[in-house]
């Protein structure tokens, strides 16, 4: 069965889970700071709006043309080996060169960036762009006017004249137009712009910037970017506070770049032309150095054309050994027609169809067979002895010896023509064998003047292409949009009032959500019972303001004295659960350290059980820090004796009824016991027999016995004589007690070193009542409002 006091929390009781009700009431309750963060914001925004000066963007179209069409000296360069290698610049590069800081101090140069004029309007000053009534002039080098960093102010008042200032607040000089104006940098000359005639009215003030950091300036605001991937076709984008200016600023950037890469093209065609000039006259020296050699050669062998006389020589090979060959069959002719004749004493016939080359010894041959057939012929008939057949064989001795002779001479003959031949032959020979050397030295030395030449005639041709190209140089991009302006660009206003929104709800609310983040402190009955679950809760004391009563009045409908009612129902409720055998009429009040308003509660409390016609004592039980006889003198605006609870405790002839005195606070009466004096020994005097004594009289005799005692977890007096307590008011207060010391709160009620704990939050905001809803008190008079106040 659920006792009473649980089922009193249980109707409150939350769970752990998110709820979202509670997260945004967080916030709600905080409205009032999120309208004048809203509020403040859009002021701000206002005001950034009417004061920002309009910015103005300015954009271009351009294509970026390649080398690929032919021109330019690197084209010529490109067909050599040392130079095949691709050098098309990435768009990528280009883009690089073009925002670059060294790109974008010419830019400044060429436009006098550095050097602005101001007039004051009627929120902000204004620049005069191109209609500056003077332009400056410093007579110093280049290097110093590209560091100036300065500041003049210059008051125009005749077309001759002008005031001259340093400073604002500075006095005037009266200057004179041309006239040199000593600085601290240096001497600088004001010269009125042409065809301007007049005073100018406004103040202007001139500011002179570091070339490099108005450079740096354009570098991070000029936006160069192709207009698509892999696109050749790039978009310039500039903004500034004068329109003219931003497009000025694009044009100079698309001229510069434009003039650069021809200065670039037009210094690589005069380099190519360098080059190949130097190329050629190193070219022409070793082609004439091939041509001596050749000639060299060709005089030191004897030779002309070495295929020709290789042909020659071997047809001349041919026909000697044809020669030789013919000589030998007439050798060998002549030695059978030797052996043929045998010796004088033999007559055989010879061969005459030989067809030897000597004719004398064809006509003998045929003659020595003719005579020799008439002998043969005769000796048949006549015999040898015959003197015919003797005449005919001297003749033919005398024939036959001729032929022998000769023979003899014609074999001598061919010996000599056939060393000869054969001498011949070899040198023949000898030739023919150094023809394909001679050939091969010829064809190298051949070969290398064949690419001299080639090479001779290739950069004669390129250097005459490099020297078209000089006067005809194309340039490297091509303009799709000149630079035209987007109008003005400054924020829209809705986008300013929508992030002015943004940023008053955020400020709030990051605050309010660190607040609670890093809230280690109570703050209402919710926190309380999330800490502590198994405790009861009777209720909440409300924070007053200086102006409220700190004391509750009899019939009073005031918010303290209904949440002193409150706890007091709850209290009877809890009670009644419960089933104490002694001192269920005395209750403790306590808290865990000094400061949660324990004597502010039992005083009250005391009041509440007091209105409802009970006989009620409240006892100064904190006799180390006394507060309840204070609270009375100051009621009461009058001393009364402070002979109390330690008085009585410490003297055993002090009778209880003169520690005792009656009081009317607020038309309630009470009892009060003060504490007395502060004894030296707060311990062990409450260790004596006279606390029970006490007790045990005070609870018979009263309806209700309420004790403000010491805090719990700073000193035992509390734990000491908690046994003549039933039940316990356990204070804890909002905004002041950490969530952290209330496991000492734990630990004595599991411990159950003081009887009957109920917990009690004081000092609780009314918007943080209950468990975070700010409904008030029914029937409690409503306060009028500042607008209601001034209506009525």
């Amino acid at each position: 069965m659920i006792s009473n006091e649980n089922r009193l929390d249980s109707e409150h009781a939350s769970s752990n889970h998110f709820n979202l009700k509670k997260t945004i009431g967080l916030y709600t309750k905080h409205w009032i700071w999120f309208v004048i963060s809203i509020l403040f914001f859009g002021v701000l925004a206002y005001f950034q709006i009417r004061t920002t000066i309009p910015k103005y963007g300015a954009t271009a179209k351009i294509m970026l043309l390649g080398d690929n069409d032919g021109t330019g000296g690197a084209n010529a360069l490109k067909e050599l080996s040392l130079f095949s290698e691709n050098e098309a610049a990435e768009v990528d590069d280009e883009i690089q060169v073009m925002t670059s800081r060294t790109f974008m101090k010419d830019i400044v140069k060429k436009l006098n960036l550095n050097i602005q004029y101001f007039a004051a309007g009627r929120v902000n000053e204004y620049e005069l762009y191109k209609s500056n009534p003077f332009h400056v002039n410093f007579i110093l080098s280049d290097s110093i006017v590209d560091n100036i960093d300065f500041n003049f102010y210059v008051d125009v008042i005749s077309a001759t004249e002008f005031n001259y200032r340093v400073l604002e607040d500075d006095v005037p000089q009266k200057m004179t137009f041309g006239k040199n104006i000593s600085t601290i940098y240096g001497s600088l000359v004001l010269m009125p712009r042409d065809g301007y005639q007049g005073v100018y009215t406004t103040t202007i003030r001139v500011k002179v910037t570091p070339v490099m950091t108005v450079a740096t300036f354009l570098n991070n605001n000029v936006s160069v970017s192709p207009i698509a991937k892999s696109s050749k076709v790039l978009s310039i984008y500039y903004e500034d506070n004068v329109l003219q200016k931003a497009k000025d600023v694009i044009n100079t950037v698309i001229e510069t770049y434009n003039k650069t890469t021809l200065e670039k093209k037009n210094i690589r065609s005069e380099n190519t032309v360098k080059f190949i000039e130097k190329r050629i006259d190193s070219i022409t020296y070793d082609l004439v150095n091939v041509d001596n050699n050749i000639v060299r050669y060709k005089t030191v062998n004897k030779i002309t054309d070495v295929a020709s006389e290789a042909g020659q020589f071997l047809a001349s090979s041919t026909l000697n050994e044809q020669q030789i060959d013919g000589a030998k069959t007439e050798l060998r002719k002549l030695n059978y027609m030797t052996e043929s004749l045998g010796d004088d004493s033999t007559f055989a016939p010879i061969p005459s169809n030989l067809g030897l080359g000597d004719a004398s010894i064809s006509t003998l041959s045929s003659k020595y067979n003719e005579l020799l057939r008439e002998r043969d012929s005769k000796l048949q008939s006549a015999g040898e002895r015959n003197p015919i057949v003797l005449e005919l064989n001297e003749t033919l001795k005398g024939i036959k010896s001729n032929l022998n002779n000769n023979i003899k001479n014609s074999k001598q003959a061919l010996d000599i023509q056939i060393n000869s031949l054969q001498n011949q032959s070899t040198r023949l020979s000898s030739k023919i064998y150094a023809v394909p050397g001679q050939e091969s030295k010829l064809r190298s030395i051949e070969r290398k003047q064949g690419i001299k030449e080639q090479i001779y005639l290739f950069l004669l041709e390129k250097r005459e292409e490099a020297a078209i190209t000089l006067t005809a140089t194309t340039p490297n991009l091509k303009i799709i949009d000149d630079a035209y302006s987007y109008g003005e660009v400054t924020m829209d206003g809705k986008v300013l009032y929508i992030g002015a929104l943004f940023f008053g709800f955020l400020i709030p609310f990051g605050f309010i959500y660190a607040r609670d983040l890093l809230d280690t402190k109570i703050h209402n009955r919710e926190d309380l019972h999330n800490a502590i679950k198994n405790i009861t809760i009777l209720g909440e004391v409300p924070r007053l303001a200086k102006s409220d009563k700190k004391l509750v009045e009899r019939n009073d409908r005031s918010v303290l004295s209904e949440s002193f009612r409150i706890i007091r129902t709850n209290f009877d409720f809890v009670r009644r659960g419960r089933s104490a055998e002694s001192y269920n009429n005395v209750m403790f009040v306590t808290s865990t350290i000094n400061g949660e308003g324990k004597s502010f509660f039992s005083m009250n409390m005391a009041l509440t059980l007091a209105s409802t016609n009970k006989k009620v004592l409240l006892i100064g039980g904190d006799i180390r820090n006394p507060q309840i006889f204070s609270t009375i003198r100051d009621i009461e605006g009058k001393e009364e004796s402070n002979v109390g609870f330690t008085e009585f405790i410490a003297d055993e002839s002090i009778q209880l009824n003169n520690t005792i005195s009656e009081h009317a606070v607020n038309d309630i009466k009470i009892d009060l016991m003060f504490s007395g004096k502060i004894p030296p020994n707060p311990a062990e005097l409450l260790m004596s027999d006279r606390v029970k004594e006490l007790f045990d009289t005070v609870s018979s005799d009263y309806d209700y016995v309420i004790v403000d005692t010491a805090p719990s977890m700073l000193v035992t007096d509390t734990l000491l004589i908690s046994k003549y307590a039933a039940h316990t008011f356990y204070i804890t207060r909002a905004g002041y007690t950490e969530k952290e010391i209330l496991n000492f709160t734990k630990e004595i009620h599991a411990d159950e070193k003081l009887n009957g704990m109920m917990l009690v939050v004081n000092d609780v905001d009314q918007s943080n009542f209950g468990y975070g809803a700010k409904y008030g008190y029914y029937g409690a008079p409503k306060k009028k409002g500042w607008f209601r106040k001034n209506k009525a």
